[in-house]
């Protein structure tokens, strides 16, 4: 084989190996949170039963919500539990939910905007975005101008609408990469 015919077989090989990287890079990032990661050790690995935070305390941090510092979101309760390393409940706060939900499961905060106009048309700050479901984003965020008007139930909507101030606290403790857990 001469020279140049070798020179053609690798860079052929290497745009080859280039091109399987880059699907192999699309396809893992378009897997669904709850299939394409794995559950850390003391995790729930689905979601706390209800059982498990009937307590008389509606506000209390459910058992079962996972250890250390996390984001504890309940899509039974539209309860929002800042929890911090300690495990201590930094903050907790009643939401209202789009209509979609995001699957029980463990997830991380993968992007946040300042403010941005809402799938539902409404403008919104304090972005905090941890998943997808059926290609409708899920995350966290705050009306601008005050409460959120009823959902349409037609629409496919993923914003978790909390009020402006606990939206100022969600945008200082959850940022990129800090733990989502959603329970049931």
């Amino acid at each position: 084989m001469s020279s140049t015919s070798a020179w053609i077989v690798t860079g052929l090989t290497t745009a080859a190996l280039v091109t399987v990287g880059v699907l192999a890079y699309q396809a893992s990032a378009s897997v669904p949170v709850a299939l394409g990661t794995s559950h850390r050790s003391g995790e729930p690995a689905a979601a706390a039963s209800k059982a498990l935070r009937d307590t008389g305390h509606p506000t209390a941090l459910p058992a079962g919500s996972g250890k250390g510092e996390r984001v504890v979101y309940s899509v039974d309760d539209d309860r929002v539990w800042l929890v911090r390393k300690d495990d201590r409940v930094q903050r907790t706060f009643k939401v209202t939910p789009g209509t979609v939900d995001p699957i029980p499961g463990s997830y991380s905060v993968t992007s946040r905007s300042n403010s941005v106009t809402g799938t539902d048309g409404i403008p919104v700050e304090h972005v905090v975005r941890f998943t997808s479901v059926d290609s409708v984003t899920i995350g966290f965020s705050a009306a601008v101008d005050g409460p959120t008007p009823e959902n349409d139930p037609t629409a496919k909507t993923g914003g978790i609408r909390e009020s402006r101030e606990d939206g100022n606290a969600m945008w200082d403790f959850a940022t990129i990469g800090q733990r989502v857990v959603v329970i049931r």
